[in-house]
């Protein structure tokens, strides 16, 4: 199989094997008009299998959507071509608009236009509470 590589965009890589098409639908890649390339369970020295998407446009990532979902990705900016940025991502503090609070007593059940945001509260097990009730999410 031959994917082309990208002269300006995003790759997005080290995503753990079968998360790649949560990525692409927590973040409305769907909605673009560029070329996106999603590869499945490529082959990985590191991580034995793997998933990477290549964005054929400079777009604004959410790096804390790519932390939440899987932390230790890495996000790839070519120009012209050639690296010429690497970062990574880890699990974030805080989350805006990315859970929603199951909580149907929630403030943010009634008030529409509410942020829902969470915070950390344990890293270990990747738990997230709602700031407004507290309701715990995974």
């Amino acid at each position: 199989m031959h994917i082309d590589s990208i002269r300006n965009g995003l790759v997005i890589d080290h995503i753990s094997a079968g998360k790649g098409m949560e990525i692409y639908d927590l973040l409305g890649l769907g909605t673009l008009d560029c070329t996106i390339a999603i590869i499945k369970n490529s082959n990985s020295r590191k991580m034995g299998k793997k998933d990477i998407i290549k964005i054929d446009a400079q777009i604004d990532l959410d790096l804390n959507i790519l932390g939440y979902v899987d932390p230790g990705i890495t996000v790839n900016v070519i120009q012209d071509g050639v690296l010429i940025e690497k970062k990574t991502v880890d699990l974030p503090e805080t989350l805006t608009n990315v859970l929603k609070c199951k909580n149907p007593r929630c403030i943010t059940s009634t008030e529409q236009e509410l942020k829902h945001v969470f915070k950390l509260t344990d890293p270990e097990s990747r738990t997230y509470r709602c700031i407004y009730c507290e309701t715990a999410s995974k």
